[in-house]
Parts: C-alpha cells; sequence; structure tokens
C-alpha cells in the first residue's frame, strides 16, 4: 500500500507496532479508528497531519535522506499540553513514538514507520533573564536560537556545533561543543527541565524536585520523556573570538598527530581545538587544526605559540571572529549525495598505539573519501564525577569519528571493509562512546556504554517508562522484577 495515501478519513487506520524488540504486553498491532483521530484533533491546539495531507512530508523527513521513513499520523504540539495529549493517546493505543527536534540523529530516531511522530517544530522559543543568568528554552527549540537570543545579552552557555541541531536532542544525551571545556557539557548547565513522562504527567525535575528524574535525563537521553522547556545557566563572555584553522598537507600526518596531542592535552578550559584529517576521493588530503579560543584576546598568541611554530600552512583562516557566526559556520545546507559508513568512541589518551594505527591505516583512494577527527573533550568537563550526572564519561579527553563516504552506485564491501578494520584496530584504545551519535548497535551494547550508570537508570526507566514507550533512542530497557 502507498503510505502517502494510507488513511482516508473514512477508513481505519492500522498502524504497525515495529517495535526493536517486543513490549511485555506482546502487542502487535494497535487499531485507530476515524473518530479516534478526531477526537485527537480536535484535543489538540497544534495540528495533526496525515499521510497526503500538506506538511506531512516535510515533517516526516531528518536531516539523513536515506532515511525515508513514513509514520501514520504527525502531531506538532504547540504547548506542553499538545505533547501530553499525544503521549497519553500513543500510549493508550500502543504506538511507536518518535520525537524530532532538529532531526540531527544518525539512526533517524526522530521518524518511524507506522506510528506517531511527534514534531516538536513549532515549540521553540527562547527567553533569557541577565539579571538570573538564565535562560528559558522551549523543547523544540534549535541552538542556533539561544545561541543568539544569550549571546545578545553577552551571556552563552554551551550548545554543539551545528546551530539547526535541537536543543532537547543534543542536551539530554550530553552537549559537547566549542565551549564545553570552560563551561561544561550543556546538560551540565542545564538547571532544571520540564518533561512529559509516558502516563502523561508535566514534571518539573531539578535538583530539588523530581531529583532522580533531573540526575537521568542529564545524560539518558530521550528515555524518559519529551522535555517540553529547559532552563539553562548562562555565563558572561565576549562576543568576538578567536577562531578558525590551520591546514597542513597530509603528509606532516605523522609529525603533526603527535604535536596536537601534547597541544591539546595541555590546552587552557577557554581553547577548543578539533583535530581533522580530510582524505578526498581522488585528491590530495589535509590535516587541520580548528579552534576557537574564548578566553582574553591579548592571550591568544601565545596560547597558540605551539601551533605557530609549525611552519606555513596551506591555508590559515585564525582570526576574530563573532561567535554565533563560528557557531553556525558548521551548518550543512547542501542535500547529502554519498553513502556514509561511520565509527565513533572516546578516547582517554592518544597514546602511541593509537598514533601509529592512525598513521599506518589512513590510506588516501580515488573513489572514497574519508574523514577522521578528534572532538577536543577534557577541561571542565573531566571535572565531573561520572556518577553525578548519567553520562559516565567524563574520562574523555576526545571524542574519535572516522567516517568513509563513497558515490552512490559504488559497491561498498571494499569501503565498508576498510573502514571496519581500520577501526577494529582503532577501537582498542577507546573507552565508551557517545549516545548522540548511535546508528545501529544492539541494545545491550548501547546498555553497556551507561558503564557504571546502568542500573539507577533502569531503575529509572521502571519509575517513569515501564512500557517503554520512549524506546526510539539510545534506549535503556526497564529493570525486570
Amino acid at each position: 500500500m502507498n503510505r502517502r495515501h494510507f488513511f482516508q478519513s473514512s477508513l481505519a487506520l492500522a498502524v504497525a507496532a515495529a517495535l526493536p524488540y517486543r513490549r511485555a504486553s506482546g502487542a502487535g498491532a494497535a487499531q485507530l479508528s476515524s473518530s479516534d483521530l478526531q477526537g485527537l484533533r480536535g484535543a489538540l491546539s497544534g495540528p495533526l497531519i496525515l499521510p497526503g495531507e500538506a506538511g506531512y512530508d516535510d515533517a516526516r523527513r531528518v536531516l539523513i535522506d536515506t532515511i525515508d521513513r513514513h509514520p501514520a499520523l504527525v502531531v506538532q504540539p504547540t504547548g506542553a499540553a499538545d505533547v501530553r495529549t499525544a503521549v497519553t493517546f500513543a500510549r493508550e493505543r500502543d504506538l511507536l513514538l518518535a520525537v524530532k527536534c532538529g532531526g540531527h540523529s544518525d539512526a533517524g530516531f526522530g521518524t518511524c514507520d507506522g506510528g506517531m511522530q511527534l514534531d516538536l517544530s513549532r515549540l521553540r522559543g527562547v527567553r533569557v533573564d541577565p539579571s538570573s543568568r538564565t535562560a528559558y528554552v522551549a523543547g523544540g527549540s534549535l541552538l542556533g536560537e539561544l545561541d543568539h537570543e544569550a549571546m545578545a545579552c553577552g551571556l552563552v552557555t554551551t550548545t554543539g556545533t551545528v546551530s539547526h541541531t535541537g536543543v532537547g536532542g543534543l542536551t539530554l544525551g550530553g552537549g559537547y561543543g566549542r565551549l564545553a571545556r570552560r563551561f561544561g557539557l550543556a546538560l551540565d548547565n542545564v538547571r532544571a527541565v520540564d518533561i512529559v513522562t509516558a502516563d502523561g504527567r508535566l514534571l518539573h525535575a531539578s535538583d530539588k524536585e523530581n531529583a532522580d528524574l533531573y540526575w537521568g535525563v542529564r545524560g539518558g537521553g530521550g528515555n524518559f520523556g519529551v522535555a517540553t522547556e529547559f532552563e539553562f545557566a548562562l555565563h558572561p563572555m565576549q562576543r568576538q573570538v578567536i577562531a578558525g584553522s590551520l591546514v597542513f598537507p597530509f603528509s606532516r600526518l605523522k609529525e603533526l598527530l603527535p604535536v596536537y596531542t601534547e597541544f591539546s592535552q595541555h590546552a587552557p578550559d577557554d581553547l577548543y581545538c578539533d583535530f581533522v584529517v580530510s582524505l578526498p576521493a581522488g585528491k590530495d588530503g589535509v590535516v587541520v587544526f580548528s579552534l576557537v579560543y574564548s578566553g582574553a584576546p591579548e592571550r591568544a598568541e601565545t596560547v597558540l605559540t605551539p601551533l605557530r611554530k609549525l611552519g606555513a600552512p596551506i591555508a590559515d583562516s585564525i582570526k576574530t571572529k563573532d561567535y554565533v557566526a563560528v557557531q553556525r559556520s558548521g551548518d550543512k545546507t547542501d542535500p547529502r549525495t554519498e553513502t556514509v559508513h561511520a565509527h565513533t568512541g572516546f578516547v582517554d589518551e592518544l597514546n602511541h598505539g593509537l598514533i601509529d594505527a592512525l598513521t599506518s591505516g589512513l590510506l588516501p583512494h580515488p573513489q572514497r573519501r574519508a574523514i577522521l577527527f578528534f572532538q577536543h573533550a577534557g577541561g571542565a568537563i573531566g571535572r565531573v564525577a561520572p556518577a553525578a550526572t548519567a553520562i559516565p564519561h567524563r574520562h574523555a579527553t576526545h571524542n574519535m569519528v572516522f567516517n568513509v563516504a563513497w558515490p552512490p552506485g559504488i559497491d561498498p564491501a571494499a569501503h565498508i571493509a576498510y573502514s571496519d578494520e581500520l577501526w577494529t584496530r582503532l577501537s582498542r584504545h577507546i573507552n565508551g562512546f557517545y549516545t548522540n551519535e548511535v546508528i545501529d548497535e544492539p541494545v545491550s551494547v548501547i546498555e553497556a556504554n551507561y558503564q557504571g550508570n546502568l542500573p539507577r537508570l533502569r531503575a529509572l526507566k521502571k519509575k517513569y517508562d515501564a512500557g517503554n514507550l520512549f524506546r526510539l533512542n539510545a534506549n535503556v530497557r526497564p529493570v525486570q522484577t
């Protein structure tokens, strides 16, 4: 059946559950009558969109074009009341529930086949209180909106590196970004969150109210509900930062990677520096130091002295820049035309074994593009105890990401084999992975990644979502009794 025309107003709608694993109830499909949908539409302030109706295709899609799923219905809430209504409707009818904010999930968790998509694109808005240095952020807001409003008051908090990323997805799963070494992860700056849990309640979670939930949502991702509002702590910072890249030829990789190791290890908290190795298909590769220094401007050149001693780069774009513009500089506007095979993992140190595996294993190819980069962590991130929030990976000095891509129509076997073989060698040096970058991992692997925090998370999951309604995420199963 053509899913675009799956529903007509006079017909009943059969919705496949399509679970990653079966619910305890064993339910397979839910039946929705036209009166069910009419009742839902009447109870909502925001739109209910069905296949074939205006706006459906825009809503159901996520940023990765190869993910082409068709939810049976889309709800676009305009406030917490709509979220409560939609969540209750989905739970009572055993619908697969996908929550979409920015649509950045590599696994496509923001959409689904045959279930309900909760599209938060109408639940946006940021209000800044300069006197208390607090930002009140609606759950569907994008990072660029938070950056824009806060910086207008001379204030910031940690957000990610792409401005159209959803605040909710980034924050609940961690929140690495250009200021995380200085101010902590995005979730470290959350003072409170309003969240709709699986039973349809709207709860306020902070260190004084529903403190267990407050702990769990800071690193437990979307496992416990739908965040409708965040309260973020803000920090004073000048608008102008020193930012840009130094680009060197790939032939210098073996020399420059140890330099980066030393430089990043001893960097001050107000310096963020990624290391990128880019090997375009059939072209000369490059090695890039990409940085943002947000400290006192007069100290910038002293901080960057080790890099200035590396000799003349191919390109040097480091200069004074507007922070909000820097935050937008990583946005991707072109459609993705390649197939990507990705790996990611946290690194505690860039040791000799890892460096040797990289320098011997990264090889140019006429048809394959490869990018490996180290995202700078440490600093303030590592000064939080692993059990203080649900994310345990405070030890990491870097997040290592390796992507291999090739054009459509090419046999991927050799490229995938190369990627997997190299990652097998690299993975001996990793300790966990960033759950926001989960693609296709077994639930047992995802749960193990929460390390010592898993037992507490599973107990919380049972308390707030025993039926695992919220399972399109880096999922934690409820503890069984």
